[in-house]
């Protein structure tokens, strides 16, 4: 069996610097070659590629098997010009020495671009590919950058977001005149878009659209129900806003938060309940079984409400910010009831129990609704 061991140098500047036309094809030629390319060209990593494919060819007599070992390269002035100048010398050697495979040795990603003009022409056994002992971490960093660049997804994902931030930050930096806050900003920012890509929240806001538009067309409930809870869950925010600003003699941003809560969540929980119930109506009327779970929803929703409610009223009473809950008193004439105060304890546990029995009444009509 016959090998070529070709050293490829698709930049021409082997026979720039010494002079020489190739193809350069046998040991000595090749040998005289490096030492007269290596004295006028040291630092060119093309020396190393020249005594790697004088290495290999070496390996491959030593094992008996018959070598040649030869250089061609791209002296031309444009890349489609070089490659041509190549493929001219690949047909030279292959009918002058008439060899049964390749070897093909290059040094840098621009040459191993010329490995599928070799391959039309031969079989290719192996590319080996030099690099520099003293340049490998560099040559590995360009690599990676190279398939880094070439991958549209992780251009967009990383390089986008890091030239607004080198935008934005000199702007920032200029309104405010204050790094603390200038930096505070970037990394909130930065925060926000980890967590949108981290959870998905890109696909889930990018199948918005079509969704909206597949409900519109198909006349579902559920699409004016959306609507109506978006604006209820706006009242609910608007009322919790509306109801911290008249508690002037609030402490501490826990107990704001809480009146905030107890305020907006009547309001939050209507806005669910109008878009579970418009979920609940296009499933029984798409399908003739409802499952359980879309009947179990709306209870859920209003059991959470209550809860929650319930709570943040506990602490805002612990709190002094609202008064106890006073049930009145009832007269029938012989029977008479005297008022009853509950206490913040007893107010949680009625809010606490009412969720868990309207929780307990969604999941027994789910269950019988499912059976028939």
């Amino acid at each position: 069996m016959h090998t070529l061991v070709l050293c490829l140098d698709r930049s021409g500047a082997v026979p720039r610097a010494t002079g020489v036309t190739p193809p350069v094809a046998g040991w000595e030629a090749v040998q005289s070659l490096v030492v007269e390319y290596g004295v006028t060209d040291p630092e060119d990593s093309a020396v190393n590629c020249l005594l790697e494919g004088l290495r290999v060819s070496r390996d491959l007599r030593d094992d008996g098997e018959e070598s040649t070992v030869a250089v061609v390269s791209g002296n031309a002035d444009s890349i489609v010009g070089a490659d041509r100048t190549i493929a001219e010398q690949v047909d030279a050697l292959l009918e002058r020495f008439d060899p049964d495979a390749a070897i093909l040795v290059v040094d840098s990603a621009d040459d191993e671009r010329v490995v599928p003009i070799v391959e039309s022409r031969l079989p290719v056994d192996s590319v080996d590919r030099v690099v520099v002992r003293q340049a490998r971490d560099i040559e590995s960093t360009y690599y990676l950058l190279k398939q880094f660049l070439a991958d549209e997804e992780l251009r967009g994902t990383v390089l986008v977001p890091l030239g607004v931030v080198l935008l934005v930050f000199p702007i920032l930096l200029t309104l405010t005149n204050s790094l603390a806050v200038a930096i505070a900003a970037i990394t909130a920012v930065i925060g926000v878009f980890l967590l949108y890509k981290g959870l998905n929240i890109d696909e889930s806001v990018s199948g918005l659209p079509s969704q909206a538009r597949d409900a519109l067309y198909s006349g579902r409930v559920s699409i004016v129900t959306y609507v109506v809870a978006a604006g209820l869950a706006l009242i609910g925010v608007f009322a919790g806003a509306l109801g911290v600003s008249d508690m002037a003699s609030m402490d501490g941003e826990f107990v704001a938060a809480m009146a905030f809560a107890f305020y907006s969540v009547p309001w939050l929980a209507l806005g669910a309940l109008a878009a579970s119930t418009g979920r609940l109506i296009d499933e029984s009327i798409r399908e003739d079984e409802v499952g359980a779970n879309y009947v179990n929803l709306p209870f859920g929703v209003v059991a959470v409400g209550l809860v929650v409610r319930g709570f943040a009223g506990y602490f805002l009473e612990r709190a002094s910010v609202l008064d106890p809950v006073t049930v009145g008193g009832v007269d029938l004439g012989a029977l008479s009831l005297a008022p009853v105060v509950l206490s913040a304890e007893e107010r949680l546990a009625v809010f606490v129990v009412a969720g868990v029995l309207v929780s307990l009444v969604g999941i027994r009509v789910g269950g019988i609704l499912g059976d028939e």
